[in-house]
């Protein structure tokens, strides 16, 4: 396979992760419902009381969005500019999937936000009360990324070699 096909697939993979992340901060609480279901095995008791460990944490968090939402609707709104966001970050890979070379220094700042991501949820977390187990899941989109996108700054050297 071309380099260029790879580095493009790589890139392709990073736009559709940032897209889908970004996607799915819109239904926040449906989603919510939906892993409380599973995880309680679809009881009719949601509270989160009555549960420990990541149950509790999902129920307690679907207990807060629906209370939240219910009182202040516009809450919401927070996450949509969130989900806003990181679809807008994807935008911006398209310019090295166009021209690699040219644009490599959006996927050095990629790896850069995608570092930053550990320290913003492990300082964050503990300030917001979140549990140690999910601060490592909301890092690890971070953890996920940096890969992809080093594989592709090695790539756009072997293209810039090339040229």
């Amino acid at each position: 396979m071309a380099t260029l096909t790879k580095f493009r697939l790589t890139i392709v993979f990073v736009i559709i992760g940032l897209v889908i992340s970004g996607v799915t901060a819109f239904p926040l609480l449906w989603e919510l419902n939906i892993l409380a279901s599973l995880f309680t095995g679809g009881a009719e008791n949601l509270d989160p009381a009555s549960y420990s460990g990541i149950t509790h944490w999902i129920l307690k968090v679907r207990e807060g969005l629906e209370v939240t939402y219910a009182a202040y609707p516009f809450i919401a709104y927070g996450t949509d500019w969130l989900a806003f966001g990181y679809i807008v970050i994807a935008l911006f890979f398209i310019l090295p999937y166009r021209d690699p070379v040219r644009y490599r220094g959006v996927l050095t700042i990629g790896v850069i936000a995608c570092l930053l991501v550990v320290p913003l949820a492990l300082i964050c977390g503990p300030i917001r009360g979140i549990p140690f187990y999910w601060q490592l899941i909301d890092s690890s989109f971070g953890i996920v990324c940096v890969f992809p996108l080093l594989y592709a700054i090695k790539l756009t050297r072997r293209m810039e070699a090339v040229q």
